[in-house]
């Protein structure tokens, strides 16, 4: 693969911080993007940002923490991605099957052939809550010794960003992707789909979560492309109409 395009294709992937406490983390974070490529960096609520120590922790990278994008939750920072990847070192028992880190970085590579890519990681204490992952359509971890698996949030960046370079570089690995719908127009389709379900009162009243998070595995796990989302919400819309006509009768 050429530079060029290796290096269009790394301008699609992003590394998002949420709610990250030190800033530290986060000029150190920003030094190991650079080192493998990528520059962009997105900072969900950060506690200090900007922050001298952040910029000293850069090390050369500071025009990766100049350039870095502040949000205010995390729909905001994934929202016109079409794949995001949950970095996690816990189990969920809800949540997507967990890929290791290079298995995750083989499907990065190939959905930032299309659109952009989004890789998640949480607060140093607490990491990413489960809600937080669901928001994702991946989980992934990174291998580590059982006996000390504790990574600080820059060295697990470096690691996956070390992963996502050398998926992209790997020559004939990429295969072309689908035309992908962004995280925003999934989560107006489960948004819907909560809503019809409430309507004909097949969602327990009492636990709708536990069936909301069950089905965006489901869709999580199948990838859905622009064009099935459009099939989806259409279905769902001849749905609601036929129950309003059936209530009104």
């Amino acid at each position: 693969m050429s530079g060029a395009v290796s290096a269009q294709i790394l301008s699609q992937l992003r590394v998002v911080l949420h709610r990250p406490s030190h800033p530290g983390n986060i000029g150190a974070a920003a030094r190991a993007l650079k080192t493998m490529g990528l520059a962009r960096l997105v900072l969900v609520s950060p506690r200090h940002f900007p922050h001298a120590q952040a910029d000293a922790l850069a090390a050369g990278a500071l025009d990766v923490l100049r350039t870095a994008r502040v949000c205010a939750s995390l729909d905001e920072a994934l929202s016109d991605a079409v794949l995001a990847i949950a970095y996690s070192a816990r189990p969920r028992e809800l949540s997507h099957s967990a890929l290791d880190a290079r298995a995750a970085a083989a499907e990065a590579a190939q959905a930032a052939r299309h659109g952009e890519v989004a890789l998640v990681f949480g607060n140093e204490t607490a990491g990413l809550a489960n809600e937080d992952v669901l928001k994702c359509n991946r989980l992934a971890y990174i291998s580590t010794d059982p006996h000390y698996s504790s990574l600080n949030i820059a060295a697990a960046v470096q690691v996956a960003a070390y992963e996502v370079r050398m998926a992209v570089l790997a020559p004939g690995r990429l295969e072309p992707a689908g035309n992908l719908a962004p995280i925003e127009e999934v989560e107006r389709l489960y948004d819907h789909l909560e809503q019809s379900l409430r309507a004909t009162g097949f969602l327990d009243p009492g636990k709708p979560k536990r069936l909301m998070e069950r089905l965006r595995r489901l869709f999580g796990r199948a990838g859905l492309e622009r064009e099935e989302v459009n099939i989806l919400r259409g279905m769902l819309g001849a749905w609601d109409e036929q129950g309003r006509t059936r209530r009104e009768r």
